[in-house]
């Protein structure tokens, strides 16, 4: 058995299995943000003993651990680098201060990289070499795997096309204005949708729009594609556009990287495939480098919420377990 162990800015997700895409126990957990990095140990520290009762698992059955964290991490010194979303990580020792508390030998892994080898071992790019995986939500992030292992570059990571940089206009996430440089996750992310249709709803006050009728908090990217899917030629606008910048950066990464599968998970991609992987693959065939067109394939992704968890225990199982298990 093996512990593995999503860190992320909203939820704290954690799994005990074998690492074959299966799980004997699984928790999940609010992150209070306000609480810090702090406050996320305790709540591992608390939530450990409770999963492994829940599985029926002792602590002698578990062989190592690993984490899915959001946010880079740093091989080498086995630490985080940064978390964009909860303060208290930075530089911090999480594998030596998980061996320390759990006494349990513990690898790290950033959250998007250890997702792509879940899809590539058990779910959407099951098969398939390389995987290139893209979670599309609050941000965008990725990860590429590489004869069944992750690609890590140097060791603080690879793959990060949410960071492609981009010209064309786009809502800047500080200002709330039209800017025109920026990365990729600033033009067709979740919360970039968002933004754009509120710039538009902001700018152009005498256009119609079914989104009108919304309060900004209820402006989300499932509200807007309700309305896109009723007819409303802003919504559709919007996310016509988000979907082509996300069309150019994975037309990027076909050119660079040619993976013969392309996995989309996270909260944008489950707008489907009328308004998001339809539109995103006519998108990608017309930009894409023509002598790859027919090399790859684009799909949503199988594991849902829990992917982060089992890639996190395959990563676990590759480094302290016995593949033959």
């Amino acid at each position: 058995m093996f512990l593995g162990i999503e860190i992320g800015g909203t939820k704290l997700q954690l799994g005990v299995g074998p690492g074959d895409g299966t799980l004997r126990g699984f928790i999940r957990r609010p992150v209070d943000v306000a609480a810090g990095a702090e406050g996320i140990r305790r709540q591992i520290e608390e939530a450990v003993p409770e999963l492994l009762q829940q599985a029926g698992v002792t602590m002698q059955d578990v062989r190592g651990m690993a984490y899915g964290f959001g946010g880079p991490v740093d091989d080498a010194n086995r630490c985080v680098v940064k978390s964009h979303q909860v303060a208290g990580w930075d530089g911090f020792p999480l594998a030596s201060w998980s061996e320390s508390r759990l006494g349990l030998a513990c690898v790290l892994g950033n959250d998007c990289d250890v997702a792509a080898l879940a899809e590539a071992r058990f779910g959407a790019g099951r098969g398939c070499n390389p995987i290139f995986y893209v979670t599309v939500g609050s941000g965008i992030g990725g990860g590429l795997v590489l004869d069944g292992q992750i690609y890590r570059g140097t060791g603080r990571g690879a793959a990060e096309i949410g960071h492609l940089r981009m010209r064309g206009r786009h809502v800047c996430p500080q200002t709330g204005r039209w800017t025109e440089f920026g990365p990729l996750e600033d033009y067709a992310s979740g919360w970039a949708i968002q933004r754009s249709a509120a710039a538009r709803l902001r700018d152009e006050p005498e256009r119609s729009s079914l989104l009108r009728e919304l309060s900004l908090d209820r402006l989300t990217v499932q509200a807007i594609g309700e309305a896109a899917r009723k007819g409303d030629a802003l919504a559709c606008e919007v996310l016509e556009e988000a979907v082509g910048y996300l069309a150019w950066g994975i037309c990027q990464v076909i050119a660079l990287l040619a993976p013969q599968c392309i996995v989309i998970g996270g909260g944008v991609s489950l707008l489907g495939e009328d308004l998001f992987f339809g539109p995103l693959r006519t998108a990608v065939s017309k930009q894409v480098f023509r002598p790859f067109a027919d090399l790859f394939t684009i799909r949503p992704a199988d594991l849902g919420e829990e992917v982060v968890v089992h890639g996190a225990l395959a990563l676990a199982r590759s480094r302290f377990g016995d593949e033959r298990d």
